[in-house]
Order: structure tokens, then sequence, then C-alpha cells
């Protein structure tokens, strides 16, 4: 499996993952099909979108290649009907959700190094990947975005994105490392999830 095959599979993994999130938050919110599937694929598609502007990468992917737009609208519509077997929709859309981090983190990263993007300016962007998704999705259903709120979400990003440019520096970006890179910030975004970690907030 070449590397390029590779972050297309992990880059179209994250697109499903992130279109889940976002279609489970829309049947929660009781939208109809349509309304479903549009949250799932700007919750999919949006980080991405950000990522190929930021580094003039147009059109971006989303457009530009149809396997992108097909599965994020795929998942979507599978979610819309299979919803009834989801137990406890709010717990599937918290794992989805950090699956989706890890994988945007990741590929959104290793693109902007491969696009010539200096190590600080590739893990800003490997975050905004990561959470561009979950930002759109939480404006779209009439949530505060996590982001914004004291769950720690974009700082993992951030690390995760550092851990990728540590190692494409070591030359070991290969496909079971950043899977690892991947897991690991799914892992820590969960496990802040279950013990409450949150940064520090301002005392008004």
């Amino acid at each position: 499996m070449t590397g390029s095959y590779s972050l297309l599979v992990a880059d179209l993994i994250g697109v499903a993952v992130f279109a889940a999130s976002g279609a489970s938050a829309a049947v929660a919110k009781r939208l109809d099909l349509f309304g479903v599937g549009f949250v799932g694929f700007v919750a999919a598609l949006g980080g991405g979108i950000l990522r190929d502007l930021v580094i003039g990468a147009v059109p971006p992917l989303a457009f530009s290649d149809w396997r992108y737009a097909v599965t994020a609208v795929a998942a979507s519509v599978a979610v819309f009907y299979l919803h009834p077997q989801l137990n406890r929709l709010r717990r599937t859309v918290l794992l989805l959700d950090a699956a989706g981090l890890g994988l945007f983190t990741v590929t959104g990263t290793l693109k902007a190094l491969d696009a010539g993007v200096p190590a600080v300016g590739a893990c800003l962007i490997g975050m905004l990947t990561g959470i561009g998704g979950g930002l759109a999705r939480d404006l779209l259903t009439g949530e505060i975005p996590v982001v914004l709120q004291r769950d720690i979400y974009a700082v993992v990003a951030l690390g995760g994105a550092a851990a990728v440019v540590l190692l494409n520096r070591l030359e070991l970006a290969g496909p079971v490392p950043l899977a690892a890179a991947a897991a690991g910030v799914t892992g820590v975004r969960l496990l802040a999830l279950y013990r409450r970690w949150s940064p520090p907030v301002a005392v008004p």
C-alpha cells in the first residue's frame, strides 16, 4: 500500500466518521433527511475544505474528488435510517467525534507538510482540520461549539499534530505510527471526557 493511498484511505475513513457524528447530532435534533445529510456533509468536509483553502489546494478535495462527497452523504444517510439501532445516541456522537478528531488531525497535518508548510504552521492547520467539522456541526445544530467550552478538544488536536510533525522529522511517518498518533488523539479526547478534564476558565 503506497503512502498516498494510505493517506486517502485514512482521509475517507475520517470523512465517514465525522459524517456519522454530524448526522447523529442532527438526528438527535430531529432534522429531516436533507438536514441530516447536510449537517453530516458539512461536519465531514468542513475542516478539509478549510485546510485545502489555507494550503492553496483549490478546488478543495471535497469538490474535486467525488469519493469525499459520496462517502459523507452515504454515511449520513446510513445513520438517518439506522439510528434506532444506535443505543445511547449522545455517547455515539462523542465517540465518533473523538475518532474523527484523531483521523483528521493526522491527515490534515500530513497534507500541510506535503504542501511545504513549516512545522508550526502544519500543526495549526492539522488542528484546524480536526476541529473544523465539529465546530460547523455544533453551530448548525444550535449547540455551543465543543472547542469553545471547557472540554480539552483543540489542545488534544494540537498535540496530535505536533506528534505527526515529530514523526515526520524522524522519518517514521508510516501507516502504523500515524495510526497510533490518531488513536492517541482519540484516546486522550475520550479520557478527557471520562475524567472531565478542562483547561483554566477566567473567573468573572
